[in-house]
């Protein structure tokens, strides 16, 4: 699963901020704005690069547009990474043994 979008949008710290901020619930664009001093056009950039990445969802309620986390996409995130620790992990007793036999081999070579 192609993940560019998402850590796109992670490697902003302002987005970053934006998700902790929506993590507390529903925010409309104003108040993500008001809370960090940025524009209108600056937050909606930001809002949609997070939208675009799937890490928040919009939902019009009457003419305000409310933002709210998603972490459908974080869990999946999260998901393929910890299976790239689980493969590292079920290789770590043959990488400790096929270590331990080399350094073993190296040790017969260099006495004397």
């Amino acid at each position: 699963m192609p993940f560019e979008a998402t850590f796109k949008a992670l490697a902003d710290a302002t987005r970053r901020q934006i998700l902790e901020l929506l993590r507390a619930g529903p925010r409309s664009a104003g108040d993500i704005a008001a809370r960090f001093g940025l524009s209108a056009a600056t937050v909606s950039h930001h809002l949609a690069v997070l939208r675009d990445a799937g890490l928040i969802i919009d939902e019009r309620r009457g003419k305000y547009i409310y933002y709210q986390l998603d972490t459908s996409v974080v869990e999946d995130l999260m998901a393929w990474a910890a299976g790239l620790l689980a493969n590292r992990q079920d290789d770590a007793p043959a990488r400790a043994g096929q270590a331990a036999q080399e350094g073993a081999k190296r040790n017969e070579t260099e006495q004397p």
